[in-house]
């Protein structure tokens, strides 16, 4: 079975812009490109990557990643980092291995993004959040990160990695850093509806957007 990259728009103000990004990814990874100019098409087996705009299409159940292209323009942004949304306690391993091969075949820096919050005894605090408190439960979180990035650093040596650690809505911390990356990547659970990440960030990202399912 032949693998290849698939762009699919049926709307011509967006073609350009998707069938540009699904060009170069092909080019990066070493895959052909098959356009699709309706929406209805069926995605072809063996394709590894989904190129849409952020309004052509739904996540749906597709099995490969999807990649979401703004609807606004957004700048060129050569060498920039891929961005990468972690959850700690529910690592989704398939999207971290996207990210770190994309960074790795970009030639650029990973950012691990870990949003957290503060724990619920927090809410009961009667003056607040000390700052001792605070700095404990940001520590613990930074080493959950690290444990779960481990893996990939030795799988990925030559990927540098900048983890992140952000006091944060999930949703929030991703769509500023969108602002300075090239490509966001993001995990879907299988079956069931879309979180909050997966609703929001393709549609607002300033950057394209990838969803690896499980």
């Amino acid at each position: 079975m032949e693998h290849v990259i698939v762009a699919r728009t049926d709307r011509p103000e967006r073609a350009g812009a998707v069938v540009r990004w699904a060009e170069r990814e092909a080019s990066l990874r070493g895959l052909p490109l098959r356009v699709l100019g309706d929406s209805r098409s069926e995605i072809p087996d063996g394709t590894k990557l989904l190129v849409v705009g952020t309004s052509d299409v739904g996540l749906g159940d597709f099995a490969c990643p999807v990649v979401f292209v703004p609807t606004a323009p957004f700048p060129e942004r050569p060498g920039a980092e891929v961005v990468l949304a972690v959850n700690v306690r529910e690592p989704a391993e398939a999207a971290v291995d996207f990210a770190f091969d994309a960074a790795r075949v970009r030639g650029v820096r990973l950012r691990a993004v870990h949003a957290w919050r503060f724990p619920s005894c927090a809410a009961e605090l009667p003056f607040g959040v000390p700052e001792e408190d605070r700095g404990a439960w940001e520590d613990h979180e930074v080493q959950l990160l690290a444990d779960v990035l481990r893996p990939w650093r030795k799988k990925y040596p030559q990927v540098p990695v900048l983890e992140d650690v952000r006091l944060l809505p999930p949703a929030q911390a991703l769509l500023q850093r969108s602002a300075s990356a090239g490509l966001v990547v993001v995990g879907r659970r299988p079956g069931g509806a879309p979180g909050a990440v997966t609703r929001v960030l393709p549609r607002e990202s300033l950057c394209p957007v990838a969803v690896v399912p499980a």
